[in-house]
């Protein structure tokens, strides 16, 4: 998160160096400083240098016309720091709502971002809470950038990876960890994730 722009110039300069253009790379960056003041203390700089920086990506990867996801917008550790269900989202999206208003105010259009935009959340036992988190929070994001930003409907879907909730797991018994990994799972698939991980035995 803090070293995000370090780890994109990198990338970015072995690209060059092997003569591959920036608007065939891909992947993602997590990016989220935000996240690190809330819930892992993971920051180098202030916040509001830090914003700068995260912005400076953006505005990087906008110009360049890559086709990679410049943020990943994390409630995964905001959960296992211990937030319930509902303050993941919430925490989740005051934070991507800021990075959405901070692109805006250096040009970049939403419907450009937003497509671009992606999340990070965790799956957690409850495995109906986990369902209903999931299928709400897509209905949700939708609502808050076609309100506040007018955004078309790319924009607006909510791209999400899951991974299941390590904080859950117990190292004197792991064996139950393979019972509460899948449920985990199972929450996470039926609640429409795109992509996931689940944590090991």
């Amino acid at each position: 998160n803090s070293t995000a722009i370090i780890l994109l110039a990198l990338y970015v300069a072995v690209a060059r160096r092997q003569g591959v253009a920036l608007s065939a790379l891909s992947g993602t960056i997590q990016n989220d400083i935000l996240k690190e003041y809330i819930a892992r203390g993971t920051y180098i700089y202030p916040p509001e240098p830090s914003l700068r920086l995260v912005t400076d990506v953006f505005r990087f990867t906008s110009r360049r016309k890559m086709s990679f996801n410049p943020i990943s917008i994390s409630g995964y550790h905001m959960r296992e720091a211990g937030a319930t269900a509902v303050q993941e989202i919430a925490f989740t999206f005051a934070n991507a709502l800021e990075y959405v208003r901070r692109a805006s105010s250096v040009g970049i259009s939403v419907d450009e971002l937003g497509p671009r935009l992606s999340f990070f959340f965790a799956a957690y036992t409850d495995l109906f809470e986990e369902i209903a988190k999931f299928r709400a929070a897509r209905r949700l994001w939708a609502r808050l950038m076609k309100e506040k930003f007018n955004a078309g409907d790319a924009a607006a879907r909510l791209r999400f990876h899951t991974q299941t909730g390590g904080a859950t797991l117990t190292a004197q018994q792991p064996l139950n960890n393979v019972v509460r990994v899948a449920i985990q799972a199972m929450a996470a698939v039926l609640g429409g994730t795109q992509s996931l991980h689940t944590n090991s035995l």
